[in-house]
């Protein structure tokens, strides 16, 4: 890897996509993946000629790296959880909802089924070093040996590691992506069930077991508890959005949700009998016709990324 200036900078560029792949489905943070990739840059350039000589893989080097980044993050955002209020989801990578794909990196991600908001939350589930493990070798084929050297142990506890990491996924294994139409048409009999206040059409719409899960760190309105069956959250939804004003709700508008259909509601103000409503990004999971899964994100510090 005998390069210098504009050559290493392309020859990075060519790895990014991997690279914020590799940190986001570690992280789960849109910031720390980009934060790890331009770290991993600055280790890189940082290097001696002989030094990237002897770097006989890049992509397999970069990924390492990033492998430890992602690592000492997991490690101190438990700490952070600890004060965290309500629960905590991975950041939505948002985009917009049309015919032309985005090249943006991290849109590019997303399109992997790994990096699913169902998949991310179920990542979410894992220690860090399970995490670290099971992501570097099962999603981006990355021996154990060098695993081990990221975590610290032998290779035989890294391959455990990352056993046990397989074995928790595949208990909570989300459904498989429904078709983006199937998605749509979803969506759209929830939102006209919502909107018109029809409480037994929301019911039809949510499988009997439905999850909701909201995340806002206290600082905006939703659950704060994990919610389970269509009857608590049909009541909890049509009781949450008479809430807001009708101008309110009307501006939902659909959009990509690491790659699957959601909704966004922008803020809007409240008048003397409504509350003002904060931003919402919501993702719904769609199984055999049904929404068996809701994430809404509405914590503002997540929701920085969000397309004009």
């Amino acid at each position: 890897m005998a390069v210098t200036g504009d050559l290493l900078a392309e020859e990075f560029t060519a790895h990014r996509a991997h690279l914020i792949s590799v940190a986001y489905r570690l992280t789960g943070s849109v910031a720390d993946a980009e934060d790890a990739v331009q770290e991993a840059w600055l280790r890189l350039a940082g290097l001696s000629e002989e030094q990237r000589a002897a770097i006989r893989d890049p992509r397999g080097w970069l990924t390492t790296v990033v492998g430890r980044i992602g690592l000492d993050r997991l490690r101190s955002a438990a700490a952070r959880r600890e004060r965290y209020v309500g629960q905590w989801l991975p950041e939505p990578i948002v985009s917009g909802f049309g015919p032309r794909p985005s090249e943006d990196p991290l849109e590019v991600a997303v399109r992997d089924d790994g990096v699913r908001m169902a998949a991310m939350v179920v990542l979410d589930r894992l220690g860090p070093e399970q995490r670290v493990a099971f992501v570097l070798h099962d999603a981006f084929s990355v021996p154990f040996a060098e695993i081990a050297e990221i975590l610290g142990c032998s290779p035989a506890a890294a391959r455990q590691h990352a056993s046990r990491g397989r074995r928790a996924l595949e208990e909570a294994e989300p459904p498989p992506r429904a078709p983006l139409a199937e998605q749509q048409a979803v969506l759209e009999r929830l939102m006209a069930a919502l909107t018109s206040g029809d409480v037994r059409a929301v019911a039809e719409v949510l499988h009997p077991d439905v999850v909701l899960i909201g995340d806002s760190n206290g600082k905006a309105r939703t659950t704060r508890q994990i919610m389970v069956g269509a009857d608590k959250i049909t009541r909890f939804f049509t009781g949450v959005f008479a809430q807001y004003t009708d101008d309110a709700v009307a501006g939902a508008r659909p959009l990509l949700v690491n790659g699957d259909l959601g909704l966004y509601l922008p803020p809007a103000p409240g008048d003397a009998d409504h509350h003002p409503l904060d931003a919402h990004v919501s993702t719904f999971v769609v199984r055999d016709g049904l929404v068996v899964a809701i994430y809404d994100q509405a914590n503002p510090e997540k929701l920085t990324h969000l397309p004009d």
